[in-house]
C-alpha cells in the first residue's frame, strides 16, 4: 500500500517540468498588457464615435437648425474651413498654458521645498497662498488685468494663480510624508541636508507631484481660458476663449462649437501626456503606477 502511494504521488521533478517558466508568465503578463492597453482606447473610441453617431441622427431627423445645435458633421467642415484662424488661436492657448503651468512648477516646489525645510516660511506663507486658492479667479482677473498692462501677462498671471497651488500642495504633503524612521537612520549616519533630500524627500514627494502635476495641467488650461474670457480680448494675438466669443457675438454656433472641440482636445492631451509621463517615471518603482495581472 505504501508502495503503491508513493508511485501515484507525482514526483518534484514532474511538477517542475508542469509549472510555467519565467518565460512563458512573462508572455502572459505581457499578452495582459497588450489587452488592458487596446482596451482603455477601444472602449473609449467606440463610445464617443456611438455619441457623434447619434447626435448627427438626432439632428438630421429633428432638422435642428445649426445655430441652435450643429451637427459633428457641420463642426468638422467648419473646423477645416477655419483652420487658419483656429490653428493661431489654439497655439496662442498652448503657450499660455503651458507657460503658465511651468512656472506654476518651478514656483511651486521651490516654495514646497522652503516649506519642508522651514517652518516659519511655511507658517507665515501658506495662508496667502491659500487664500490665492480659494478666491476665484473671475473675481480677481478684472483687477489684475487693470493692475498689469500687459494683457498677455496678465493672462499668464491668471492661469499661473490657478496652477500654482495644487504643484505646491502636493509637493509640501509628499515632502512631509517620507518615513520618520529613514529620518532618523539618515540622521544616524550623519547625512548632509542635500543627501536627505535627494535620496529620502524627492523619491518620497514624486508621486505627489505627479498627481498635482496631472491637475495643474488641466487647471492652467481651464486658468488660461477663464481669464481671456474674463478680458474679452480680440485680434490676432489671442486664443481659443476669443474665438469662442466672437463667434457668440456673430452667432456663429458652428464655430463656437469647433473652437470648443479644440480646448477639450487640448485638456485631453495634457492629460494623456502627464499620465504617460507619470507612467514612465513611477511604473517601474510606484505602487501607483505599477500594473498587476487582472
Amino acid at each position: 500500500m505504501a508502495s503503491t502511494s508513493i508511485t501515484e504521488n507525482p514526483s518534484l521533478a514532474e511538477l517542475q517540468a508542469a509549472a510555467p517558466s519565467a518565460a512563458d508568465l512573462q508572455t502572459h503578463e505581457d499578452r495582459l498588457r497588450r489587452r488592458e492597453s487596446m482596451l482603455r482606447v477601444a472602449i473609449p473610441t467606440a463610445l464617443v464615435a456611438a455619441l457623434l453617431v447619434l447626435w448627427e441622427v438626432l439632428v438630421r431627423v429633428y432638422e435642428v437648425p445649426h445655430y441652435i445645435i450643429p451637427a459633428p458633421s457641420l463642426v468638422f467642415t467648419t473646423l477645416i474651413d477655419n483652420w487658419g484662424t483656429l490653428s493661431s488661436a489654439l497655439w496662442f492657448t498652448v503657450k499660455l498654458t503651458l507657460l503658465a503651468l511651468a512656472a506654476a512648477i518651478v514656483g511651486g516646489v521651490l516654495l514646497a521645498i522652503c516649506f519642508a525645510l522651514f517652518k516659519w516660511v511655511e507658517i507665515g506663507l501658506f495662508p496667502i497662498a491659500v487664500i490665492l486658492q480659494v478666491t476665484p479667479i473671475v473675481a480677481i482677473a478684472p483687477l489684475i488685468l487693470i493692475y498689469v498692462s500687459s494683457t498677455t501677462a496678465a493672462l499668464l498671471l491668471c492661469a499661473w494663480i490657478v496652477a500654482f497651488f495644487p504643484i505646491l500642495s502636493n509637493t509640501v504633503i509628499g515632502l512631509k510624508s517620507a518615513d520618520r524612521n529613514l529620518r532618523d537612520l539618515f540622521q544616524l549616519y550623519r547625512a548632509s541636508p542635500w543627501q536627505m533630500f535627494r535620496y529620502l524627500l524627492a523619491p518620497s514627494a514624486l508621486p505627489y507631484f505627479m498627481a498635482g502635476l496631472k491637475i495643474a495641467g488641466g487647471l492652467s488650461l481651464i486658468g488660461a481660458v477663464v481669464a481671456e474670457f474674463t478680458a474679452g480680448t480680440a485680434g490676432r494675438e489671442t486664443g481659443l476663449a476669443s474665438r469662442i466669443l466672437e463667434s457668440s457675438f456673430r452667432t456663429e454656433i458652428p464655430m463656437m462649437f469647433a473652437a470648443l472641440f479644440l480646448v477639450s482636445l487640448l485638456g485631453i492631451a495634457i492629460f494623456i501626456v502627464f499620465a504617460a509621463l507619470s507612467r514612465m517615471v513611477l511604473g517601474h518603482w510606484h505602487e501607483s503606477e505599477m500594473r498587476g495581472e487582472r
